[in-house]
């Protein structure tokens, strides 16, 4: 398919039948100018480890530098959560679309963007248990201009990860739950720069998520994150709904902080919802560059017990409009 020129191309998995697939990766460049993968049947991954053919792959379907790339159909993914593969993974694809797939129990991320420009994720549903751990649903890297629009995803762990290189990202209309919410980061991490501009986060409903939407950076990196917008969210019984974290480290890993990656022009409004936690809103941004420019608008979440909601901010130079509690959130 991909080596003969001409027209559109198209690769059938067809209806009504299951593949048992082993890992392989779809190689570009191509000779036709787009390629279609119609995705109407199910492919299932080997039982466990023991039954991958290739034992040093972590992924198990890749597509890599493939121009004009679109996967589409009614068809299912089952990973059957066997521990170590990402499930898919495009990497320098750009023209991507990604249309109408399910992807249940991936062991690791579900679909990862790498290096990818002009990417649009639509209609798909990403599934995994709630206390499956490194089960990202959608995880974006090095990449820019990605829309994610009209999805469910609901695994253990972030349901969107925006990492390193990510900028003019776009997420609307998603369904997100369970799992960790909304994540730009971690970023920074053993000292790296990292950079991530020109995200929105709209139009997107929380459903007992563990954290909502959060800004993680590591003590020590160096770049920045900047132009981020959070709109027109819902949280219903959701943990931590709103969080930056200059803080983020594992355990025993806290060192002086000489340097950190700096936060600016970030904006939450038109919040609403309830909190399994007292705690709606924690800023906690470093004291080596301060988070600037933050502003917090229009946000109205409930506690399910009933409650004050309490919000907790340091190092943080901003605003708040119309936000409870959040007046003293600030420094002058």
């Amino acid at each position: 398919m991909c080596g003969s020129g001409g027209n559109s191309k198209t690769f059938l998995i067809p209806s009504n039948q299951t593949f048992l697939l082993q890992p392989l990766t779809f190689q570009g460049p191509c000779k036709s100018p787009s390629v279609q993968v119609k995705f109407d049947g199910k492919i299932v991954a080997p039982i466990n480890k023991a039954a991958w053919s290739e034992s040093k792959l972590f992924r198990w379907v890749s597509f890599k530098e493939i121009i004009g790339l679109t996967v589409n159909g009614s068809g299912t993914i089952h990973g059957r959560g066997s521990s170590f593969w990402k499930q898919l993974h495009f990497q320098r694809c750009n023209d991507l679309k990604i249309i109408g797939i399910t992807s249940f129990n991936s062991p690791r991320n579900h679909i990862s963007i790498s290096e990818c420009k002009r990417v649009q994720l639509t209609k798909i549903k990403l599934v995994a248990p709630e206390d499956s751990p490194n089960t990202d649903g959608i995880n974006i890297s090095g990449s820019s201009d990605v829309d994610v629009y009209d999805t469910f995803i609901g695994t253990g762990d972030d349901c969107v990860a925006i990492n390193n290189g990510s900028v003019n990202i776009n997420i609307t209309r998603m369904n997100c739950g369970p799992g960790h919410g909304i994540s730009v980061g971690s970023l920074g991490r053993d000292g790296e720069e990292s950079i991530v501009e020109n995200v929105q986060v709209t139009n997107c409903t929380f459903f007992r998520t563990d954290n909502g939407v959060r800004i993680k950076t590591w003590p020590n990196g160096k770049g920045y994150a900047r132009n981020i917008l959070f709109k027109d969210l819902t949280f219903r019984e959701s943990k931590n709904p709103i969080i930056i974290d200059q803080n983020y480290v594992d355990k025993g890993r806290l060192d002086v902080e000489e340097s950190a990656v700096a936060i600016s022009n970030v904006t939450f409004t038109d919040i609403r919802g309830t909190s399994q936690r007292n705690e709606i809103i924690k800023i906690d941004c470093s004291e080596v560059t301060y988070c600037k420019d933050i502003v917090l608008d229009k946000i109205d979440i409930a506690t399910v017990d009933g409650n004050k909601p309490v919000v907790e901010c340091s190092n943080v130079y901003g605003k708040s409009i119309n936000t409870n509690d959040a007046n003293g959130c600030f420094e002058d």
